[in-house]
């Protein structure tokens, strides 16, 4: 991941390939697109928008002339294409921000530094094939940030135990659909019977059979489990032997979990191969 930032942000006005930057790192383009969101909140995509907007921010509230100069330079093939991104992000207009001389008023996106003291040695509970199993629940698509997944939990509160075809009391979180940059589906659930007269706005996966999970636990606060899995991604997968597989990832959160405090504790599913 420190790799991948320093890449980034020597380069982030040039096209950056996610498989370029993989090959950077020495890992494939699959796992630097699961790693980057777990270990920052951001997708490469997303990140990637940020910076660039948030710079060529800094240079327009510092006076730059030629605008469609500064969005060529930030990656945007036209002065429109620029000026969009750039009121989507700021609900401002490149001109306007220039004419008032200053970023006060924007939330930009500083660069980040990986702290390593957040990463740490962690081994997993244990290794187990996976039974299929059906969840069904809340589905959001994140191509940003994943600030609104603990939104996404509280939407389903209050249907957790109040679902008939619900089997057990165990909820799921499942990241799956990776797309390149770190692009994914996430899905808040619990295990479901059938699929038939679910809750209107309810969506569905089906978890196969057969995977191979490391299975990892997670005591700490709910808001600290991007620690866990960075360190899992970034220390314990790349000496271990296995790589990540394709399949879903995703966190188990059983009775022990209070979801009013976010203390408890949960399990972090990891899907592996040899």
């Amino acid at each position: 991941m420190e790799k991948a930032l320093w890449y980034v942000e020597s380069h982030f006005s040039q096209e950056i390939r996610l498989a370029d930057l993989a090959e950077l790192c020495e890992v494939s383009p699959s796992y630097l697109s699961r790693a980057f969101p777990m270990a920052l909140g951001f997708s490469l995509k997303a990140y990637l928008r940020r910076r660039r907007l948030s710079e060529a921010a800094r240079r327009l509230a510092e006076g730059a002339p030629d605008i469609l100069a500064l969005a060529l330079e930030h990656g945007y093939g036209s002065h429109e294409a620029f000026t969009r991104a750039f009121r989507e992000e700021f609900g401002l207009t490149p001109e306007s921000v220039r004419a008032q001389g200053h970023v006060s008023n924007l939330s930009l996106l500083e660069a980040i530094r990986m702290n390593t003291d957040q990463i740490k040695d962690i081994q997993p509970l244990r290794l187990e094939t996976s039974r299929a199993l059906t969840v069904a629940g809340l589905s959001e698509h994140y191509e940003g940030d994943t600030a609104g997944i603990p939104s996404q939990w509280q939407r389903l509160a209050p249907y957790l135990g109040q679902v008939e075809q619900q089997v057990g009391s165990v909820a799921y979180g499942v990241c799956h659909n990776f797309e390149e940059g770190g692009v994914f589906d996430y899905l808040c659930g619990v295990e479901v019977k059938s699929t038939n007269g679910l809750p209107e706005g309810w969506s569905s996966i089906e978890l196969p059979a057969g995977q191979t999970y490391a299975v990892f636990r997670h005591d700490e606060h709910i808001s600290l489990i991007r620690h866990t899995c960075n360190s899992i991604y970034t220390r314990w997968l790349p000496q271990s032997g296995y790589k990540s597989s394709d399949a879903p990832f995703f966190e188990r959160y059983g009775p022990e979990f209070d979801g009013r405090s976010g203390q408890g504790g949960l399990e972090v599913w990891v899907p592996v191969e040899k």
